[in-house]
């Protein structure tokens, strides 16, 4: 089965004067990539989230975000007072190099800009909000797994329709080699009954003939490609995180289909080798958002 490493969770706990939110985002990376933002009452126990995370997404750039809010009394809004003075230095300045007048009213004004209030929290995290944290923590990342699962099915459907569409161009070939093998023959005398006064070995041409049209024989490209296909929708339906083995046979796919199009001498075939490489273009790029 396949996972995607698109993916969102998000868990809300609430506990007696907190209210704790954990967000958790995915996009596709090699390897895990966290970037998290966790208050400082809990930053102490972040590597531990980070172990959690890591274990659980197993790969993805991952944005975590905690929010630890305060609905008691215990939380006081105050002014940020050096943030204020800092912002009415700023405007004083750029008033007298403007030469335009301060603002009449400087509440109004410094209280839009950001950082100007604070929480002053009593206490710091407890080990009830921990537990309460990481209790959040496990359900966000449940939630975006089991997203990841919904868009690894939409990902099954996608390569099931573009592999079985390479199938059957691949089926399209055999029509074409017979006569792509006379009409190369035929090029060949052609071009030798054109040579005035030359003697040869007709024997010795045949021979050499045969060599050559053994060398763009593509039955063993055929067979190797097929494998491909067959061996790709087996590790598709395998275990999840299978993501980067799908990349190298795709790599695999791609070596067949390129052969196929240098041996391939005949316009009708170098079509369908054109349509195959369109239809494994569009799998390169989907496989790398699998787990």
């Amino acid at each position: 089965m396949l996972y995607s490493m698109t993916g969102f969770g998000k868990s809300i706990v609430e506990l007696p004067g907190k209210k704790i939110t954990v967000e958790v985002k995915s996009l596709n990376s090699k390897q895990i990539d966290i970037a998290a933002r966790v208050p400082s009452s809990l930053r102490e126990h972040e590597l531990q989230m980070r172990n959690y995370i890591a274990h659980a997404l197993e790969r993805g750039k991952v944005d975590l975000t905690i929010y630890l809010e305060s609905v008691s009394a215990d939380a006081v809004m105050r002014f940020n007072v050096p943030v204020l003075k800092a912002y009415k230095a700023e405007i004083e300045a750029a008033a007298a190099d403007l030469g335009i007048p301060t603002p009449e009213d400087w509440y109004s004004v410094l209280l839009r800009f950001p950082d100007v209030m604070k929480t002053e929290s009593v206490n710091e995290a407890n080990e009830a909000e921990v537990e309460g944290v990481m209790t959040a923590l496990h359900e966000a990342a449940e939630a975006l797994m089991a997203f990841r699962r919904v868009e690894g099915e939409k990902l099954e459907a996608f390569f099931t329709l573009r592999i079985e569409k390479i199938r059957s161009l691949l089926a399209q070939i055999p029509q074409y080699e017979s006569e792509r093998l006379v009409k190369i023959r035929a090029r060949m005398e052609e071009g030798l009954a054109k040579l005035q006064n030359i003697d040869y070995d007709k024997s010795r041409l045949e021979q050499e003939m045969f060599f050559f049209i053994e060398k763009l024989d593509v039955n063993e490209e055929k067979q190797r490609l097929g494998q491909h296909l067959n061996y790709f929708m087996e590790t598709m339906h395998g275990e999840k995180g299978q993501g980067k083995k799908l990349g190298f046979i795709t790599q695999e796919i791609g070596r067949e289909i390129n052969t196929l199009g240098s041996k391939s001498n005949h316009a009708e075939m170098q079509k369908l080798v054109v349509q195959m490489k369109d239809e494994l273009e569009q799998i390169k790029e989907q496989v790398l958002n699998v787990m």
